[in-house]
């Protein structure tokens, strides 16, 4: 078994593995890298010889895991594509978008290799798209050479809890096995149930280290940082100011609404407005479609019907007052010029009775992680729309992650047991970590 880290960055970047195994060619994840431009975002594709491309297995429908399969396809069209089935119903509604944004990206800020896809392409995709159930394995014949008699490569999807769809992909062929993590959540978030793991094993494990430099020890268990940002909003509804969630379209969006979504029902707030972005609202309204096939907490739950939601735009959000208390869950986590949260934010800064909450990731180089990293009643460069900004509004931070804790990764690595692991989809201090206690232990891992 030969494995390619098709990666572009030495961080989390265009997630991409190129898997080698008796015969057959498997690609895990196609995505983009979110921090580059043009061409320079797409994986190493040009590692994988032509034509030696049988199958392409996508975790799951976030940006950098699957915005760069429609480039994949074009370059290896013999490719199966296969993903959750959960995620088949999600992928052409991710693939539309990133071709509008880089559109829009070509025309506002003039990168000549944009689009790398349009519209037209992801339609010729969908119907190419194979979902897949979790735990039911699926005979790979078509990636069998000619002349073959070994053992047929398999594959099967397991449950990773991460966001709706997300998948840990199992591979096993005549003389190895692997399993690849994907994103994954051990912990249950308020929708979704933890990744379902158990009984996996495989010579060969490839790990998300997401949160290898977070110190969980330092870290309150979910519940009780669930419950801090429920009575925060609380606190902003009765002093009447308004409060910005800045979230990920898929995945954080739906967490947090279905934490107010619980919070109406049980008469903590009352039933208001809740004003979001209109790609978390196509998500949302997936949510609520698929709620009978998710395994989750509260399937009975629709956030459409105990939730009033109001889909703002850029041109909304600069003449909607602010002065009765209103709550944002804006689609835009990295608040980047030209989005509503972003326009928001300046808004809601010059007023004291606002609050900004975060609960993901911001990217420190960003307008949403400078703003995480701004000081109360100091200036301080937001974007270029505001090069002075000033803070007066409360700004709170709350880890409610999608991913898995390190010691729960590493717990799950363990039970695997397996010769090789491989790190990746993390920083470099975070895949220290990992190696560092991996290292430590009487087991003979090898360590990649």
């Amino acid at each position: 078994m030969r494995i390619h880290n098709l990666n572009p960055g030495d961080e989390i970047g265009a997630s991409g593995w190129y898997v080698e195994a008796d015969g057959s060619h498997f690609l895990l994840d196609a995505g983009l890298h979110p921090k580059l431009e043009g061409r320079a975002c797409l994986p190493h594709f040009g590692l994988i010889p032509a034509g030696q491309l049988d199958a392409i297995l996508i975790s799951h429908c976030h940006y950098d895991h699957v915005a760069g399969l429609p480039v994949a396809v074009k370059q290896f069209p013999r490719a199966r594509v296969m993903m959750s089935e959960l995620s088949s119903h999600l992928v052409e509604r991710v693939l539309h978008n990133s071709a509008n944004v880089m559109k829009r990206q070509r025309d506002e800020m003039g990168i000549l290799d944009y689009p790398l896809y349009d519209n037209q392409q992801v339609e010729e995709l969908a119907p190419l798209i194979e979902g897949i159930r979790y735990r039911e394995p699926k005979l790979c014949d078509f990636a069998v050479a000619e002349g073959h008699s070994g053992r047929v490569p398999q594959i099967e999807f397991y449950d990773a809890g991460h966001t709706l769809g997300a998948a840990g992909i199992s591979l096993r062929c005549q003389s190895h096995s692997l399993f690849y993590t994907g994103d994954c959540s051990f912990q249950d978030q308020i929708i979704l149930k933890g990744a379902d793991f158990s009984s996996i094993k495989a010579d060969v494990v490839i790990m998300e280290t997401t949160r290898g430099s977070y110190d969980d020890t330092k870290t309150a268990l979910r519940s009780r940082e669930v419950r801090r940002l429920r009575e925060a909003i609380l606190e902003v509804q009765n002093r009447r100011g308004c409060v910005l969630i800045p979230s990920f379209a898929l995945g954080r969006t739906q967490e947090i609404l279905a934490l107010l979504a619980e919070m109406v029902l049980d008469g903590v707030i009352p039933r208001q407005p809740i004003y979001i972005g209109g790609l978390g609202k196509i998500f949302t309204d997936l949510y609520d479609n698929l709620a009978r096939k998710t395994t989750r907490n509260h399937p009975n739950l629709l956030l459409n019907r105990e939730l009033n939601l109001v889909v703002q735009n850029v041109d909304k959000v600069r003449d909607t007052p602010l002065k009765s208390p209103k709550i944002f869950v804006m689609t835009a986590g990295m608040m980047n010029e030209n989005t509503v949260a972003h326009d928001l934010a300046i808004r809601l800064c010059a007023d004291p009775k606002h609050a900004i909450f975060f609960v993901g990731y911001a990217d420190p180089s960003t307008p949403g992680g400078k703003m995480r990293e701004s000081e109360m009643g100091q200036p301080f460069y937001f974007s270029t729309k505001a090069v002075d900004l000033v803070r007066h509004c409360e700004l709170r931070q709350f880890d409610v992650t999608g991913h898995a804790n390190r010691d729960e990764l590493v717990r799950c690595v363990n039970e695997i047991r397996p010769r090789h692991i491989i790190l990746g989809h993390g920083d470099p201090s975070s895949r220290q970590w990992f190696y560092d206690q991996f290292m430590s232990m009487d087991h003979p891992y090898r360590i990649h």
